[in-house]
């Protein structure tokens, strides 16, 4: 057990129960528990958004990603900065606009029918949980690994926090911890980079050049074995740009600014942030295969899991290794307080307030059960979590973005942007796209093997697609359904959109 290291963490975790606390003072109402009560700055959120989306599987995996496999190991991160763009212009105004609690309520200002929202909120939790239990598992075998902590009781202890964090606080405290996370993280960023300057003479892109002169021009440039791995490569970027505006604990957080341009200012921030976080990823992953070497960095997690926290040893001492094991665990546990927000609105706002009591409910009663539905998600996490230590979860992760891009994604485009969009077509785009995207993971080859049917891993290349088709099919079967069309378009685009003129929404 490394003892600086857990210090590290406890100091950690003492910090984001202080936050808690006083959070807890400021969650009195289903508006704070769910969206903060909609006061969040725009570059507070910003900085939350950050806390959010830079997660541990991005810093370690990436940087693991790189060492091991040259250039091709920077693939996972070019979707990420692509996508806020896209939140940037396509969604982050009309969805602060349209939504209240979770992305069920954007939908339902165009659509009602309790079918469609029930469906929504399924698809949301299922993509919640499986996100909860990727961050689980990391965080367990990144303890044990780390920590000198046992997987079971590192996982136990981590869901009892966020918990913790969700019941006590909601999203007032959960802003406050990714916000905190989020600025622990870059100030960690800049140092390792400084560290790593000063060991190449001043220039930090000299381990670039330090591992071309070792291993050739190989580790620098894309290498594809197949046309297979480059379609693979593509279909992951695509799932990635395209599955952030399907992320319900992400999107939701477009809920919790105080207008629309704070919404819009909030996309920014969270670019320029990511752009110096996915930018120094490579500088990274080239240091770690400089200092540590690839024999080392192997023998500790065949996946390169290790990489950057050895990096971190060799430049920065213990001091920087704890401190990075220390910002990674802050990561972990950010990442799971948004997660447990987001499911237990979709169980609490969408399921249970407006499915099955058909919005007869108080807030006091919507508040108690939203807590109430946070502790058992989090439980079912856990046990999940504690059954899939063996899975790879950097697959689970892109195959659940592939899922969010084919699902939740086309369906709140298109009710945002298409006016022949009906209610049939978004029950039938969730529908198709969720069989779709998950049918072509389960013949694929990472679980089938070599008898796969189908050859590619991630499946957006193809799932995206069908899900949109899915969704067109729908509305032409669907177009005569008076029932099914909702509120007329031009109402609801005056609303996504209240600062255009009515011939500009209408083109």
């Amino acid at each position: 057990m490394n003892v600086l290291a857990v210090l590290v963490v406890a100091g950690i975790v003492a910090v984001t129960l202080g936050l808690t606390s006083y959070a807890a003072r400021r969650n009195k109402s289903t508006d704070d528990h769910y969206i903060a009560g909609g006061r969040v700055s725009g570059w507070q959120n910003g900085l939350a958004l950050a806390g959010d989306q830079l997660s541990a599987a991005s810093f370690l995996g990436i940087t693991g990603a790189v060492a091991l496999t040259g250039f091709n190991g920077f693939y996972l991160a070019l979707g990420i900065p692509i996508a806020y763009l896209l939140v940037l212009l396509v969604i982050a105004e009309p969805l602060r606009n349209l939504g209240r609690f979770t992305l069920a309520d954007a939908v339902a200002a165009r659509f009602d029918g309790r079918l469609l929202r029930a469906v929504l909120a399924v698809a949301s939790l299922i993509l919640s949980i499986v996100y909860m239990v990727i961050q689980f598992v990391g965080a367990g075998v990144l303890a044990q690994l780390l920590l000198g902590v046992e997987f079971p009781l590192a996982v136990v202890v981590i869901g009892l926090l966020m918990t913790l964090y969700t019941m006590l606080g909601g999203m007032v405290g959960t802003t406050y911890i990714q916000v905190f996370k989020a600025i622990l993280l870059i100030v960690t960023v800049l140092g390792l980079l400084v560290l790593i300057a000063v060991r190449a003479g001043g220039n930090p892109l000299g381990a670039l050049f330090e591992a071309r002169e070792t291993y050739g021009d190989g580790i620098i440039l894309p290498q594809h074995d197949s046309t297979a791995t480059a379609f693979n490569n593509v279909s992951l970027s695509l799932g990635m740009a395209l599955g952030i505006m399907g992320l319900p604990h992400v999107m939701v957080r477009f809920l919790t600014v105080r207008d629309a341009k704070a919404a819009r200012d909030s996309a920014q921030v969270a670019m320029w942030i990511f752009a110096l976080f996915f930018l120094a990823l490579p500088v990274f992953g080239y240091a770690a295969l400089n200092e540590v070497g690839r024999d080392r960095i192997i023998a500790d997690n065949k996946a390169g899991n290790l990489a950057a926290p050895r990096l971190a040893e060799m430049v920065g001492g213990n001091l920087m290794f704890a401190i990075v094991v220390g910002v990674v665990m802050a990561t972990i546990l950010a990442v799971l307080a948004g997660l447990a927000i987001a499911s237990s609105g979709a169980v609490a706002h969408d399921l249970y307030s407006t499915v099955l009591k058909r919005g007869n409910v108080t807030q006091r009663q919507q508040l108690l059960v939203g807590r109430l539905a946070g502790v058992a998600v989090s439980v079912v996490a856990i046990v999940l979590a504690l059954g899939a230590r063996t899975l790879n979860v950097a697959f689970l992760g892109t195959v659940a973005f592939a899922i969010a891009a084919s699902t939740t994604m086309p369906v709140l485009l298109l009710t945002i942007y298409w006016r022949g969009f009906n209610r049939v077509g978004a029950t039938c785009g969730l529908l198709g796209g969720l069989v779709v995207s998950v049918g072509l993971v389960l013949v694929g080859p990472d679980v089938l093997g070599e008898a796969h049917l189908f050859p590619l891993s991630i499946p957006a290349l193809v799932s995206v697609p069908a899900g949109f088709l899915a969704a067109w099919l729908g509305s032409l079967a669907g177009r005569n359904n008076a029932a099914a069309r909702g509120t007329p378009y031009d109402e609801l685009a005056a609303r996504a959109f209240p600062g255009r003129g009515r011939a500009e929404v209408t083109a």
